[in-house]
């Protein structure tokens, strides 16, 4: 039936090509072109009366009523070409008219579909799936909709030939090509379906994201597919020691043993399990199903058991999971699809034996190490329950408290796993932080840096990082440990921390305002540091906290920030240069003592100047702004005759830079020096400026 129906589209689709190559013919200008068109239409439309009385073995009805439907136009030779194309015109309205009803009725009967699909009844679906496609045979949805419910029902070869009826109608049909894959992945025809993943990617660059995911499955059941192959392989060839791990399985599926026997049991098991061999026979002989389904196992790991033995016991298994599990992805699949050991995995971390809990932290971190072990944590555990836990391991000593921040660490950067954390983040990960800030040592400090990398990760999104800045003990706690940290003992935990405050700094709050002044004040003194990456950073912090607070401006230029500013100016590199001039425009912006220092201190602006050359739009719009606020300053206008100033600031002007700030401030403070001091409108005459700075100008203010 379904052959007989491929050939039933296929023809369809060959008729409408020709009849769409006729009727380019019939409108040619070419008279024999349009007598030969005649005479094809005539045999095209006999060969149609031809096949319905081949095809009808009833008797033909000589005088059809029109009830009876439309029947195809004839071209007779007396027949103008005018009445034919209209017959042609009426044929195709009524095929038209006819089409609409069965599109209704496909979309209705794809809709039933969708709902028994929904439902899991996958045999409905594919009923009315197929009564839709009665109606329409070249409705694509059908087909890919088709195809699903032939994979969930194992038809992995029906699914095929419908992604391939899908394609016949759109060729660069997504859905096809997913369907497809897995379907050919099903059936362990990996090259088949890397190729339909792959195509994806042609028709759509930037699914790149998804068909990576669907290449890493496809890679994932090929490795264990040859690893099961391998071990089975082994198996019949009897190799050494290949038995080891069906036989001490056995010996663990009987029940009713006391906890030592099922400790020794496990302590050998996870011995002989010593490749990705022993691995794959511990799942082939249903490892995972034995030890959940032993009754005392499963008491030991609940930690409800108190039999001799019952925490060893539970150790051991925790580091058996780790040996089955480690580097096979399939065994970390199917231990954490255990929903009891999903919810245990959690408790674990909260076990008052620090033992368990430390195995239970290393199973963790051999998880977290990839990134599939990684989702795998984020899709099965309870994140929110996970991560208190092990905030809470923190505390508990060095070494559980660094088990939990590499697993943290490793974490952070999934956006799955910071999503989790938009409403609560504060309240868990906050408190760790100001405490380990507040009690520095030597035993906390790289705790402390860990701790500032996990935040700093989780804080690339969005929400966190504005939620973070809103937390006024978090400022409290960072700027006060400021202090501490500049001591030799602790300089590891400086860096970081900067780091962190800048980024977050960056949001609006008004929260940091009160700790402002506290903290600019320890980024001065840390601008003559030793080291060049700390000054680089200071200087960070104080461009995103002092546009925020004019108290703290006041108080670093009185500290004699300007001076210290214009040094890191003469020698920096182009990440100190940005932070240090945005840090001078807020000041030279607010405080005419620091434009007095500035052009004390760098005489005729000659590094301010420089900075005006730069490629980097910041530098150059916070230099252009410097100056203009200079010039405000009695002499500083004409320190400036015979300088470069009035063509860099013109090239600017002109230039179509890509901020509009850097021509406005160009602007500005070109027009400030020539209004300041007229001797400038010389050389701006010179280079036909007066024009170039009037149209800028207009346009700014305009």
């Amino acid at each position: 039936m379904e052959h007989s129906e491929n050939e039933g589209l296929e023809r369809f689709l060959r008729n409408v090509d020709e009849i769409n190559e006729l009727m380019k013919e019939l409108n040619s200008s070419d008279v024999a072109t349009q007598e030969r068109a005649v005479e094809k239409a005539d045999r095209y439309v006999a060969s149609f009366e031809e096949e319905k009385t081949h095809l009808n073995r009833t008797v033909i009805n000589k005088t059809p009523s029109s009830a009876s439907g439309p029947v195809n136009p004839t071209f007779e030779p007396n027949q103008s070409q005018e009445n034919f194309m209209k017959a042609l015109e009426k044929d195709a309205e009524e095929r038209r008219k006819r089409r609409r009803v069965k599109e209704e009725r496909a979309k209705a009967l794809k809709e039933k579909g969708n709902e028994a699909f929904a439902l899991g009844d996958y045999e409905v679906a594919v009923k009315f799936y197929t009564e839709g496609l009665e109606q329409l045979r070249d409705m694509q949805a059908l087909y890919t909709n088709r195809a699903q419910a032939f994979i969930k029902l194992k038809k992995y070869k029906e699914a095929i030939s419908d992604c391939a009826w899908a394609l016949k109608c759109n060729d660069k049909c997504i859905k096809a090509y997913v369907h497809m894959g897995r379907a050919h992945l099903a059936m362990k025809n990996f090259t088949e379906s890397r190729l339909c993943y792959e195509t994806i990617l042609h028709i759509e660059p930037g699914r790149e994201s998804l068909v990576k995911d669907y290449l890493t499955q496809v890679d994932l059941e090929e490795k264990k597919n040859y690893q099961e192959e391998i071990a089975r392989q082994e198996l019949r060839e009897g190799k050494e020691g290949v038995t080891t791990v069906p036989d001490l399985l056995k010996k663990l599926d009987k029940s009713c043993e006391i906890n030592l026997y099922y400790c020794g049991g496990v302590e050998l098991l996870s011995q002989a399990i010593k490749d990705s061999t022993g691995q794959t026979l511990f799942r082939l002989n249903n490892g995972f199903s034995i030890i959940a389904g032993n009754s005392v196992v499963r008491s030991c790991l609940a930690q409800t058991s108190k039999e001799p033995y019952s925490e060893e016991l539970c150790v051991s298994m925790l580091r058996l999971w780790r040996v089955v599990c480690c580097g096979n992805e399939e065994n970390q699949l199917l231990l954490l699809q255990c929903s009891s050991t999903r919810e245990q995995i959690v408790q674990w971390l909260a076990s008052p034996v620090s033992a368990i809990q430390q195995a239970c932290l290393r199973l963790l971190c051999m998880y977290s190490e990839t990134q599939h072990g990684s989702r795998l944590v984020i899709e099965n555990l309870s994140l929110h329950r996970m991560a208190e836990n092990l905030m809470d391991c923190v505390y508990k000593d060095v070494t559980s408290g660094t088990m939990a921040l590499t697993v943290l660490e490793n974490l952070a950067g999934e956006n799955k796993f910071q999503m989790q954390f938009r409403e609560n983040f504060v309240e868990v990960f906050a408190p760790p932080l100001e405490r380990l800030l507040g009690l520095i040592s030597a035993a906390s400090q790289e705790l402390l840096v860990s701790l500032i990398s996990v935040i700093g990760a989780m804080c690339r999104d969005e929400a966190i990082s504005n939620k973070m800045a809103s937390c006024e003990a978090f400022w409290k706690s960072s700027f006060s440990a400021m202090g501490p940290c500049t001591s030799c003992a602790y300089r590891s935990i400086l860096y970081p921390l900067l780091g962190l405050m800048i980024n977050i700094a960056s949001n609006p709050t008004p929260v940091i305002q009160e700790h402002a002044v506290l903290g600019c004040s320890k980024c001065v003194a840390l601008l003559s540091d030793p080291d060049g990456g700390i000054i680089s950073r200071a200087a960070g912090l104080l461009s995103v906290v002092l546009p925020k607070s004019a108290a703290a401006t006041q108080e670093v230029v009185q500290q004699g920030v300007v001076k210290r500013l214009v040094k890191i100016l003469k020698v920096a590199g182009l990440t100190s240069s940005r932070y240090s001039i945005k840090a001078l425009a807020v000041c030279t912006t607010s405080s005419h003592q620091a434009c007095e220092e500035l052009v004390k201190f760098d005489k005729r602006l000659v590094t301010v100047r420089k900075l005006l050359g730069s490629n980097d739009e910041v530098v150059l719009g916070n230099a252009a702004l410097c100056l203009g606020h200079c010039l405000a300053v009695h002499g500083a206008a004409a320190s400036l005759l015979g300088t470069d100033c009035v063509p860099l600031l013109l090239r600017h002007v002109a230039a179509e830079a890509t901020r509009a700030a850097v021509q406005q401030n160009a602007a500005i403070a070109l027009g400030k020096l020539c209004k300041t001091e007229p001797r400038h409108l010389a050389k701006l005459r010179e280079l036909h400026g007066l024009e170039i700075l009037h149209s800028s100008l207009k346009l700014i203010t305009g």
